[in-house]
C-alpha cells in the first residue's frame, strides 16, 4: 500500500508518501508545498490547489490521509488549516484515490502512543519507524509522514473490524432455527384458550 500524507496549511502545506510492501515501511518522498504570503488568498488556494494535483498525479498513492481540523484555539489558523485541507480531500477525490482522515490527537497515538506527544517526540518515532538517519524535517514533513504511518497502522484494524460487521450483519439478516419454540408458541402451549374471546 502507498499512502500520501498531508498535513494541510496555505502557506505550508506539508506532505510525506509512505509505501507498505509486507512488513517493511519506506519513506518515498517528504516536503513543503508553500504559497507566497504576500498573494491575495484567492490566488494562493489556486496554487496550492494545482500543487496538490500535480503531487498526486505524479506519485499515484493508493490512498491520501489528511489531517482533520479538530479545534484550534486560533480562528485565523482553523480557516486557514480548514481551507487546505478542503483543497486536499477534493484533489485526492478527483484522482480518484481512497480518502481518510485522522485528528492531530489520533495521529501521536498512533505514531507515538501518547496522544499529547509533542512535535520532537513525533518527528524521532517518525525516523524509528522508517529507519531514517534523522529525524525529519521541516516538521510539516515529519507531520505528514506521521499521518501516513498513522494510516498504515489503523488501516488493517478498521478493516478487520468492517469484516467482523459484515459477518455479524448477515448473521442478523439470516437467523437461524434452533428447533425450540419461540416465546409466543410456548405461551399458547401453556394458555391454549389465550387470544380466543
Amino acid at each position: 500500500m502507498f499512502v500520501l500524507g498531508i498535513d494541510p496549511g496555505v502557506s505550508r502545506c506539508g506532505y510525506g508518501c509512505v509505501r507498505r510492501t509486507g512488513s517493511k515501511l519506506t519513506a518515498e518522498a517528504g516536503g513543503v508545498l508553500t504559497t507566497s504570503p504576500v498573494d491575495p488568498l484567492p490566488e494562493r488556494l489556486a496554487t496550492l490547489a494545482e500543487d496538490l494535483e500535480v503531487l498526486i498525479d505524479e506519485l499515484r498513492p493508493d490512498v491520501v490521509v489528511v489531517e482533520r481540523v479538530f479545534f484550534q484555539t486560533n480562528a485565523r489558523t482553523a480557516m486557514s488549516v480548514g481551507q487546505a485541507s478542503g483543497l486536499a480531500l477534493a484533489a485526492a477525490a478527483r484522482a480518484g484515490c481512497q480518502v481518510a482522515e485522522y485528528t492531530s490527537n489520533e495521529v501521536k497515538q498512533s505514531v507515538a502512543g501518547y496522544g499529547s506527544a509533542e512535535k520532537y517526540q513525533v518527528q524521532k518515532m517518525v525516523q524509528i519507524l522508517l529507519d531514517l538517519p534523522a529525524p525529519p524535517e521541516p516538521p510539516d514533513a515529519a507531520d505528514a509522514l506521521a499521518l501516513a504511518l498513522c494510516h498504515l497502522r489503523v488501516a488493517p484494524m478498521l478493516a478487520k473490524a468492517a469484516q467482523a460487521e459484515r459477518v455479524l450483519s448477515a448473521g442478523r439478516s439470516r437467523p437461524e432455527s434452533s428447533g425450540r419454540p419461540g416465546p409466543a408458541e410456548r405461551s399458547k402451549r401453556l394458555h391454549p384458550s389465550r387470544g380466543r374471546s
